[in-house]
């Protein structure tokens, strides 16, 4: 156990990883291949080197990505069909994740193995933060993390953060987040309450940078993704 987490907090941390088996836009897209295994042991193995994580837990329907998670040592538990094909609302799978682990003292990590360059240094560093500066705190109720967004953006009726004449440089937009699929910490409690990871008006952002930020959803963003990672594999080699 971390020392920082046994001074600060009495709490067990869960860190899960939702891996669905049919993904709409890019199939398969939890298990492709990645550095030297797949995109969901990637993830495994990132949050197996945080010691402040008491349990992992892959919520799946994909035999598969079953086995591939038992073999690396950690909790693996199928997911019911109807909460995987998104026949029920998404709070549905929350309340059950909740009484999956059945521990309302529990702190949530929420970790996504389509964030491959959301790495183990930048996990402890969120965690850090969470159990430093918001387990407790008044002042925030939740960890996200996000990417600060500078483009000129619009909709069917017009420019939303810009207006039509003259030039603003880009730079000088005014501040919009993506929310990135990173990382989301907060208490089991509040998950129950909101019906998702995150719901409370006073989270905390913690901000990444845009290679940090990549959320593979589509074959581009995979391949983006993997460049990345090649070219920073490389620079250590």
């Amino acid at each position: 156990m971390n020392k920082l987490k046994g001074k600060l907090i009495n709490a067990k941390i869960y860190a899960v990883i939702p891996a669905k088996k049919n993904s709409s836009r890019l199939p398969n897209k939890n298990i492709l291949p990645f550095g030297n295994s797949t995109l969901l042991e990637h993830k495994i193995s990132q949050l197996q080197k945080i010691n402040d994580i008491d349990e992992i837990i892959v919520s799946t329907d994909s035999d598969i990505m079953l086995e591939k998670s038992k073999k690396m040592g950690v909790k693996s538990i199928k997911r019911p069909e109807e909460l995987a094909n998104e026949i029920k609302p998404m709070s549905e799978f929350f309340e059950y994740i909740c009484d999956l682990i059945n521990d309302d003292n529990g702190i949530l990590v929420w970790s996504c193995c389509t964030s491959p360059l959301f790495d183990e240094k930048l996990i402890q560093k969120a965690l850090d933060i969470y159990i430093e500066k918001i387990y407790n705190s008044s002042e925030y109720d939740s960890l996200i993390a996000t990417y600060k967004f500078k483009h000129f953006l619009m909709d069917n009726n017009g420019p939303l953060n810009y207006k039509l004449g003259g030039h603003t440089n880009s730079q000088n937009l005014p501040d919009l987040y993506l929310f990135t699929n990173g990382i989301i910490i907060t208490t089991l409690e509040n998950v129950k309450k909101w019906k998702c990871w995150y719901g409370g008006p006073k989270y905390y952002k913690f901000e990444v940078n845009q290679m940090q930020s990549i959320d593979i959803d589509t074959e581009e963003d995979y391949i983006i993704a993997k460049e990345f990672y090649n070219k920073i594999n490389s620079k250590i080699d």
